[in-house]
């Protein structure tokens, strides 16, 4: 079945209320994107719990989708009108038509060559060759693909870094990548845990296709249990509120590996965990940065 996609510029005052507006009237989806994206206006907005940012940019634009008996143009009228919007005309109205999704999604997921032997392969993909240490990770509801710089970041640490054995914590696990990647790299004892009671889920399911045994468990139900590597890819907020938390998961002389750190975030979350580790800068990519160190000994 044909749909129509209708898109427009509109500015921030209107972004968000007219994206309300059109789906009351009949659009099956709306995007609200970075007018100026792909040029040298374009504009990066990063929220994180804790940090008040504004949700649209500048300049807006609007992408939505419709039935092909929805006239766009009309939708749009009204709900200009309804939100005393000024009536934006400059618009683009396409046809867009059946194809095959699941084809057109795999074409943009390929493999993600994360070092010289770690690789990340959706399962339609096939392996490099038999030296390679494969994760399977299909494109899913959880974070962790392995493609966001701070993913990368983590899993080149335990590449150069794990010990064969050791037991690691993955704290905010999503799809359970890091912890997956240990098991495969040699670790003993691996356990993924998140709030989100999906991510736990989504987890367990990608260690059974990765065929390696993973303990997936509510961060309440850790107990007292210390690790010898604790793993968190979150984002720099929270890092910070959980850094008694997270080091006391830490056995003595163990490590902590911290992603999801802008650049500009990277002082204060160093002084959040100034009390246990001395951390260190590890593989800074496109203004992300991972901090890693040691839990110090106490004489």
């Amino acid at each position: 079945m044909p749909w129509v996609s209708l898109s427009v510029e509109v500015d921030a005052l209107w972004a968000e209320c007219l994206a309300d507006a059109l789906l009351e009237r009949g659009a099956l989806s709306v995007e609200v994107t970075d007018a100026d994206f792909g040029t040298g206006r374009e504009t990066p907005l990063f929220g994180e719990p804790g940090e008040a940012i504004r949700g649209v940019w500048a300049r807006n634009k609007l992408n939505a989708l419709f039935e092909e008996v929805v006239d766009p143009a009309q939708a749009l009228a009204s709900a200009c009108d309804a939100v005393d919007a000024p009536a934006y005309t400059a618009l683009r109205v396409e046809r867009v038509f059946e194809q095959d999704w699941v084809r057109a999604t795999q074409q943009q997921f390929g493999p993600i060559q994360i070092s010289s032997r770690l690789w990340v392969l959706p399962t339609w993909c096939e392996p490099p060759g038999s030296a390679a240490v494969v994760l399977r990770l299909d494109p899913g509801l959880a974070f962790g693909t392995g493609a966001h710089p701070t993913t990368w970041q983590c899993l080149r640490w335990l590449d150069s870094y794990l010990q064969p054995g050791q037991s690691v914590l993955d704290y905010g696990c999503g799809s359970g990548i890091l912890a997956i990647a240990a098991k495969k790299l040699g670790a003993g004892r691996a356990v993924a845990t998140d709030i989100d009671a999906d991510a736990l889920e989504v987890a367990s399911r990608n260690a059974c296709q990765n065929e390696v045994r993973l303990d997936t468990l509510a961060p309440e139900a850790l107990g007292d249990e210390k690790f010898d590597v604790v793993v968190a890819n979150i984002l720099a907020n929270p890092l910070r509120l959980l850094a008694p938390v997270l080091s006391q998961r830490v056995h003595a002389s163990g490590h902590v590996v911290l992603a999801g750190i802008l650049d500009a975030q990277e002082a204060q979350t160093r002084a959040a965990y100034a009390e246990w580790f001395d951390l260190m800068r590890f593989c800074p990519n496109e203004g992300w940065v991972c901090l890693a160190g040691a839990r110090r000994t106490r004489i």
